[in-house]
């Protein structure tokens, strides 16, 4: 159903400024009376500020959802007013790109009017962003699914182990694992591990796709790549979008498939049919010449505590490739190796797991192309 005209009220706000942080947004129709959309997240460890932000554009974007051709954004933050009006300028860095997309978005509409509003007067986001900072997070953010509920905390095991909403301490390193984007190598499914094959026209459309999304989403404090070619082309796009630079861990490389690189599953199956069928079974077995899944997941383990350690509370996005993505998965969900073999992950595909300083994990996303 589309809307001529619609309110939009948004709000944001930040337990320690940077803490915690979280938004709302609410579209009203015109009169007020009816309740369109709403949009609410909890956005790890942020400013009040960008906090604000990210409300204004969830608000926008469930706007240009509805169809409305004509916006009256309603918000409580004199910043966002005055630098959407126009009338003050954007210079804090974090600032530029968020407001760049919510301009991206304002130009979607015939006409969008911003107003200033005493917190009094925006009672229904203010609750919706409090609701997320409480832990109601992930509503209709495209990174979970929607009207996603946590139960209750668990008790928590003798061990100390935990997972998610099951009783984990502190708070997590979210990481939004992204795969590099199509190569040669991965449109006739060849092993590609060390080799450093470019991206294709079509993988670099898909890493600004990814990027776009990525840079939508906001509230990332970190990109860390790969340092293979094209890892490192894919991340340097969603950094230029966010306004971020790239930090390399040599520990996200893909495996090293040895003498099978570059070949097919034919291929290498043909080439040592009796190892090769071991590999497929076995994690402790190396291609010739190359590396074991053990090993990968030996110093993937390591990326996963340097990463947890450094961006504890924080939203990454780390940028790899399928056994490291895959692995990352299996040390969140706790599970044997069978997810090795089974689990699919395309080109750009974005997956979320989160790890908890306590040793707890969880998983929120796997395989998710929507932005493709």
């Amino acid at each position: 159903m589309t809307h001529d005209r619609v309110i939009v009220e948004a709000d944001g706000g930040s337990r320690g400024n940077p803490g915690p942080a979280g938004y709302g947004a609410v579209v009203f129709d015109v009169d007020r009376r009816r309740v369109l959309a709403e949009r609410r997240e909890f956005l790890g460890v942020a400013t009040n500020n960008v906090a604000e932000y990210r409300g204004l554009i969830a608000g926008l974007t469930a706007a240009r959802d509805l169809e409305a051709r004509e916006v009256d954004v309603r918000m409580d933050s004199k910043l966002v007013v005055e630098q959407m009006s126009g009338r003050w300028k954007v210079k804090h860095s974090d600032m530029i790109p968020l407001a760049q997309r919510a301009q991206e978005l304002a130009g979607s509409f015939a006409r969008v009017t911003y107003t200033w509003i005493p917190r009094s007067e925006n009672p229904h986001a203010d609750r919706l962003a409090n609701e997320a900072m409480d832990g109601a997070d992930a509503i209709t953010s495209g990174f979970a699914a929607e009207d996603e509920t946590e139960e209750a905390p668990a008790p928590r095991p003798a061990t100390g182990s935990a997972a998610g909403w099951t009783g984990a301490v502190g708070a997590p390193a979210r990481m939004l694992l992204l795969r590099h984007g199509q190569t040669e190598l991965s449109i006739e499914r060849r092993y590609s591990g060390r080799g450093n094959p470019p991206l294709t026209a079509q993988g670099r459309a898909q890493a600004l796709a990814a990027a776009e999304r990525i840079a939508a989403r906001g509230a990332i404090a970190a990109v860390v790549s790969s340092p293979l070619g094209r890892a490192r082309e894919t991340a340097e796009a969603a950094a230029r979008a966010l306004g971020l630079p790239v930090t390399v861990h040599e520990g996200l490389v893909e495996t090293d498939f040895g003498k099978w690189e570059g070949l097919t599953f034919g291929e290498a199956a043909q080439r040592d049919p009796e190892l090769h069928r071991r590999w497929l079974s076995d994690t402790t077995v190396r291609p010739p010449e190359g590396e074991s899944f053990d090993e990968v997941k030996a110093r993937i383990e390591a990326v996963r505590d340097d990463l947890t350690a450094a961006y504890a509370g924080s939203n990454i996005l780390v940028v790899t490739h399928v056994t490291p993505i895959k692995t990352l998965l299996q040390l969140a969900l706790g599970v044997g190796p069978s997810l090795l073999y089974r689990l699919h992950l395309d080109p750009a595909s974005l997956s979320i797991a989160e790890f908890y300083p306590d040793g707890g994990s969880s998983v929120r996303l796997v395989n998710d192309t929507s932005h493709l």
